[in-house]
């Protein structure tokens, strides 16, 4: 083996392992978030926490956007294009600036192929490719990793192809993929869980735009943009020569909801929108983000900020932003705003009259376990078994006859 090769190996194998230092490193600085209530956690501040993945893993941090305010583009209305072009012409001059020599991917939202009121409706995806038209004169990918494996059938069932004859357009099935780059995320043990995620997300020359409905979630109470792409990024690449099925998704969700809010922490520090549009004309409230029902809401917004998108959109659901654990996460790192004097709402309209309280999941009180301690022993204490369960009485003989 050359010298080169062996280089390369020595760099290969120091990327994908992890050591039992390392995982010990990155469980305690879990805990110093997950074990703390939400008030003493948001209180203490957690910026010195930046990531649980070793140095040499970790992916190039995106910038943050917390400095100042978040401009936030607001708009009602029922005509889709419409409200599609009064939320994107604020950032134009901006968005002209961040796709010059860029790869410009647009990320619909689809969880699953055939549910046409969980993704992204296809007005508001042809009323974006037409203002992007005359700014940008590449081709243009529309990318999903959808909880299906062949993501491909969502492209056609929910008319998306059809706008490939008026419009210079790819479709990239990112489940497609068996590997992608490295990137950690917790495990329910609080163990540093080595994932791939599309390369598409983390490569710097790529300008990411989500486009997504307002939704409720199951699992995380509401998802938006951080989201969106948060969870696109796992892949999810089914069985592969006949091995076992894989899905790094599943991965993300492997804890539960605790730790699913704080995967997609660890997940929007490295990935992450370039810009966030949201069409909330028709939401879903109920048991989202798949299985709930259409809420006539007649909203749109967008922004850079993700956080600060995000955090509208939870206002106007009628959902206490405290309950949204991963926000809070985004935030109180400087991902981005969610202080709503630090939001800057443009536009003619006001939200606070647009509220509409949805309904949430059936099983919210689960997803606000996060906000709960975990109630670990104290150092140098072994957590108690459990109290038994009470022994079943015994069943009398029966008399004889």
């Amino acid at each position: 083996m050359s010298d080169d090769a062996k280089h390369r190996q020595i760099i290969k194998d120091k990327n994908m392992k992890i050591s039992e230092k390392e995982l010990v490193v990155g469980r305690r600085n879990a805990l110093k978030m997950i074990g703390l209530g939400s008030t003493a956690m948001l209180a203490s501040g957690f910026r010195d926490i930046i990531a649980t993945e070793p140095p040499d893993m970790k992916a190039k941090p995106k910038p943050v956007i917390s400095y100042g305010k978040s401009p936030v583009a607001f708009t009602t209305g029922t005509d889709r294009q419409q409200m599609m072009f009064e939320v994107i012409k604020p950032f134009d001059k901006e968005l002209r600036t961040g796709l010059k020599k860029k790869q410009l991917v647009i990320k619909p939202n689809m969880v699953v192929t055939n549910k046409e009121l969980c993704a992204t409706h296809k007005d508001a995806l042809r009323a974006l490719l037409k203002y992007l038209k005359p700014i940008y004169k590449g081709q243009i990918i529309i990318a999903e990793s959808s909880s299906s494996v062949n993501s491909s059938d969502g492209f056609k069932n929910y008319g998306y192809t059809d706008l490939e004859k008026d419009f210079n357009i790819k479709f990239y099935d990112l489940n497609t993929k068996a590997t992608g780059r490295p990137y950690f995320i917790l495990d329910r043990n609080l163990h540093l869980d080595p994932i791939q995620i599309a390369d598409i997300f983390a490569n710097p020359d790529y300008y990411i735009i989500s486009i997504s409905r307002l939704k409720t979630h199951n699992s995380v109470v509401m998802t938006g943009g951080i989201k969106n792409i948060g969870m696109a990024a796992p892949l999810n690449p089914g069985s592969i020569n006949g091995s076992k099925p894989i899905s790094y998704k599943r991965n993300m969700h492997s804890g539960g909801s605790r730790w699913l809010h704080f995967n997609l922490y660890l997940m929007a520090q490295g990935v992450r929108p370039d810009f966030t549009i949201i069409d909330g004309v028709e939401g879903m409230e109920g048991n989202g983000p798949i299985n709930g029902t259409p809420v006539d809401h007649r909203i749109a917004m967008a922004g850079f900020d993700v956080v600060a998108v995000d955090s509208m959109c939870a206002r106007l659901m009628g959902i206490p932003l405290e309950n949204v654990g991963y926000i809070n996460y985004c935030a109180a790192a400087g991902i981005g705003n969610m202080d709503r004097d630090k939001i800057e709402i443009i536009g003619g309209k006001d939200p606070d009259k647009s509220i509409i309280p949805y309904k949430l999941g059936s099983n919210i009180t689960m997803q606000l376990e996060w906000k709960e301690p975990l109630n670990l022993p104290a150092p140098g204490q072994r957590p108690q078994n459990p109290p038994a369960s009470p022994s079943q009485p015994a069943i009398p003989p029966k008399p004889p006859k």
